[in-house]
Formats: C-alpha cells, structure tokens, sequence
C-alpha cells in the first residue's frame, strides 16, 4: 500500500502535502563547486494563489487520491518558490556534490534496509529558476556514480531558463502522507519500491529523478498523478516546466545516457528522467 500512495519522487504516487522548509543543512566535507554564468532576473512576485497541500483527497479503492479536474489556478501553474537555502547571490549557476550531511540523512527517507548504503549517496545543491522568474537553490541525494552528471544537466537547465517549482529532499512523512494531488516537488532519492511492485523502484537507489511532477503527470489507464494534474496531459498547450519529446530537457539527460518516462507506452511516466532504464 505504500507503494501505492507514493507519486514518482512521491508525486507520482498520490503527491501528499508539502512539508514544511527544513533547515539549511550544514556540511560536513569539503564541496565541489562549478559554475556557469546566466544572467539575473528581478521581478516581483504576489502571494500564491494556491497553497499546496492544503486539502486531502478522498482515496479510490486502488489507495491512490480521487482523479479531480485540476484547479483554475494551476492550469497554468506558476507558483512562487519558498528558499530554505541561500539563493545565489550573484544570479549564477552554481553546484556542490559532497558526503550526506548527518542532519539531511535524518530527514530524508533512508534507513538501514534501503538498498544503497550511505556511502552510495551523494548531496547535492544546485541553482535552478523559479516560475517566480529568480533564481534559488535546491538540494537532492542522488547516486555517487551520477553525481556529476546530475549537476552537468541541472547546469544546462539553468542556462536554459527552465523553470523548476521546488527541489528538495523527500521527508519520511511523506511516504505514508494523505494524497493531496497538487505536489511539483523535483527530487530524486526515495527509499520506495516500484509502484505496486515489491522490487526497489531506481528512486530507492538515487538513480532516477521526477522533474516538475505536477507540470509533466503520469498516467496508467485512468489514474492521473498527481491526481489535480490532469490539465497537464495536454501536451498540444505547451507551458513552463513542461517536458517534451527532443526538447533541450530530454537530451540533456540523454547525453549522459539517462532515459525519459515520458517516451515508454505504457505507464506514460512524463517526470521520470532513469539512469537504469526503469
């Protein structure tokens, strides 16, 4: 049944409500530091018209959130970002890879009986663009052998201005969280095994990432999820954060021979970027 409820990165299994910030985490080995230079926005934002997570959905029989039309407001979403870590100053893209810090291992969904151990893992931070037009700083564990190449990608992401909503490391609570259907976390990291399967999902090894899951759902028959983001499933009305078949997206992560969910037959998995193939 956890399995169930989860929405890829959780999103695509019933995406639950937002956690609240988590603390800037605090390092503990020495990080690796690459930039490339995009020029600064400056805009202003208003206060969100939507609060995410705010209001739980009935659950169908199979355990997922009832399949609702998507709200108004989130047609064409473009909610601000919250920053729980510094910005970067200067508007530049910037990453660090480095060991787990302790305080963020606590927090996010590994324990002893996940397949990958520790030492497997990596913490990154990298820089993105909001809708909000700014630029923030997000975090992700990912896989020790796909470090690199995950703050190769999120470097081109940036230049090309696509706009992420929110990345963050995914909370325990989250997994077995009520499904709220209007979660657009980018994570990575997720100790879950493969929906409605018993084998480890790739998320479980940091080796898959779900890129704007409100923006790009997943579908399988009638299920949607995130389960308010069935506006999104027209493709033919293309808007920020979206994911497309040969965009600048999708072939960053092919040239570092990751592959795209968006492209199998069946699931249509839209946010699914695998470095394994699944």
């Amino acid at each position: 049944m956890v399995a169930l409820l989860l929405a890829l990165g959780l999103v695509a299994c019933g995406a639950p409500p937002e956690p609240p910030p988590p603390p800037v985490p605090s390092p503990t080995a020495p990080a690796a530091t690459t930039t490339t230079t995009a020029p600064p926005t400056t805009t202003t934002s208003a206060a969100p018209p939507w609060t995410v997570g705010a209001t739980t959905l009935p659950r169908r029989p199979d355990g997922f959130g009832e399949i609702r039309p998507t709200p108004a407001v989130l047609r064409d979403r473009r909610l601000p970002t919250r920053d729980f870590l510094p910005p970067p100053a200067d508007g530049r893209y910037a990453s660090t890879v480095s060991a787990v810090p302790a305080d963020v291992l606590a927090r996010s969904t590994w324990q002893p009986a996940c397949p990958v151990a520790v030492s497997a893992l990596r913490y990154l931070t990298m820089s993105f663009w909001g809708f909000d037009g700014k630029p923030h700083t997000g975090e992700m564990l990912v896989g020790a052998s796909v470090a690199e190449d995950v703050t190769r990608v999120f470097g081109q992401l940036f230049a090309a201005r696509f706009p992420i909503e929110e990345m963050r490391v995914t909370s325990p609570a989250e997994l077995d969280a009520p499904p709220t259907g209007d979660g657009n976390n980018t994570s990575a990291f997720v100790c879950r095994p493969v929906r409605g399967q018993t084998n480890w999902s790739a998320h479980a090894y940091g080796l898959a990432i779900d890129l704007n899951p409100f923006c790009n759902p997943y579908t399988k028959g009638d299920v949607v999820l995130p389960e308010l983001a069935s506006a999104y499933l027209d493709r033919s009305w293309v808007r920020p954060g979206m994911v497309e078949a040969g965009d600048a997206t999708v072939r960053a992560f092919a040239a570092v021979g990751w592959d795209w969910g968006g492209a199998w037959r069946e699931p249509v998995d839209r946010m699914h970027f695998t470095a394994t193939g699944g």
